[in-house]
């Protein structure tokens, strides 16, 4: 549910009311001594966070997705050729 700002016309008073998204817009301010009309403000919305040391469009795929990826590359990095130790 997000944050509606709301400014009087009457007052100037500016306040945020949490409301539900289909609940109706105010009309009335809720001063008890003012009863003008309230409008809406345009607000910036949510900002956008990225965490952590980086952000990658491939960090999140599928399991499903990356074993097909790693069929056509022609395997893994885990099955690359491993050599062993020369016997003496």
């Amino acid at each position: 549910m997000p944050n509606y700002d709301y400014r009087c016309e009457k007052c100037e008073n500016v306040f945020e009311i949490f409301q539900k998204m289909s609940d109706p817009k105010l009309e009335v301010c809720p001063e008890q001594e003012c009863e003008g009309q309230v409008k809406r403000l345009l607000g910036t919305g949510a900002g956008l966070i990225f965490k952590g040391s980086g952000f990658y469009q491939t960090d999140y795929r599928s399991d499903s997705y990356k074993k097909g990826q790693s069929k056509e590359s022609g395997g893994s990095k885990d099955s690359a050729k491993k050599t062993e130790p020369k016997k003496s």
